[in-house]
């Protein structure tokens, strides 16, 4: 062989190992890098997520004086402390994001607040009023308490980040766009199953106990109308998550 010949096999050799190197160096950081996350996280240090858990028992201890219903309350507040533990599994071991856990904080906030009311009493018309001066029911031309309404499209717009983090985690290799399009099957995935749990739990309940868990109201296309908001809820949170991917790729 050349020396010609072998200078470039010796030069095409060395810059293959760099992009290896480079490549092997840039894992090592990914892994770092989530190393840190997770001693961060657990150490306590992370201010913001340890002030929403705080928040969140506080909000938990308030909705707890005199409850319309003990027995819905606590049905209720029962997966308001299994959704905290899975979100927090997800930010100590599933690499989300602050930002993820914060949205989601809020999103059982508003669920807490439904679990005090049973959702179909919640008086945020009265509360309108109070503040605002404004009759939202009449305003909107609604005839039923829209509560319930508001929460499962909070599903869809504040914990799809929160998807978004544990499905990038767990598929590193995927792009954003097949991602943020394998999250919004889960959402409606997850929408249906929840949707089957309540009507697995009312047909085991007395009418009236069913009514009062699952916030009907009379309308018998309510489990269709809730899956539709978390999923519009989710489709406006996966494209201002993907124009924001792109005004950074593109800066």
């Amino acid at each position: 062989m050349s020396k010609k010949a072998q200078g470039s096999t010796s030069h095409s050799a060395t810059k293959a190992n760099k992009i290896a190197e480079k490549a092997d160096n840039t894992n090592k950081c990914s892994y770092q890098d989530l190393a840190s996350h997770q001693d961060f996280a657990f150490a306590g240090y992370n201010y913001i997520v340890i002030t929403c858990i705080v928040v969140i028992f506080l909000g938990m201890i308030l909705a707890s004086i005199n409850p319309l219903s003990w027995n819905d309350y606590l049905l209720h507040q029962l997966g308001t402390v299994i959704f905290l533990a899975m979100v927090w599994a997800c930010y100590r071991y599933l690499a989300s994001t602050t930002t993820s856990f914060l949205l989601a904080s809020l999103f059982i906030l508003f669920h807490i607040i439904g679990a005090r009311y049973l959702y179909s009493y919640v008086p945020y018309n009265d509360w309108s009023q109070l503040l605002i001066g404004i009759d939202i029911n009449v305003w909107l031309g609604w005839e039923r308490n829209m509560y319930d309404r508001l929460v499962h499209f909070c599903y869809g717009l504040l914990l799809l980040p929160l998807m978004k983090d544990v499905f990038g985690y767990l598929m590193p290799s995927l792009t954003i766009k097949a991602i943020l399009l394998l999250v919004l099957q889960f959402n409606l995935a997850s929408s249906a199953l929840y949707e089957l749990f309540e009507w697995m739990l009312g047909i085991t309940l007395s009418p009236e106990d069913a009514e009062a868990y699952n916030g009907q109201q009379g309308d018998m296309w309510d489990a269709q109308k809730d899956m539709f908001l978390a999923f519009v809820g989710a489709i406006i949170s996966s494209s201002i998550i993907y124009l924001n991917y792109l005004t950074n790729k593109y800066k």
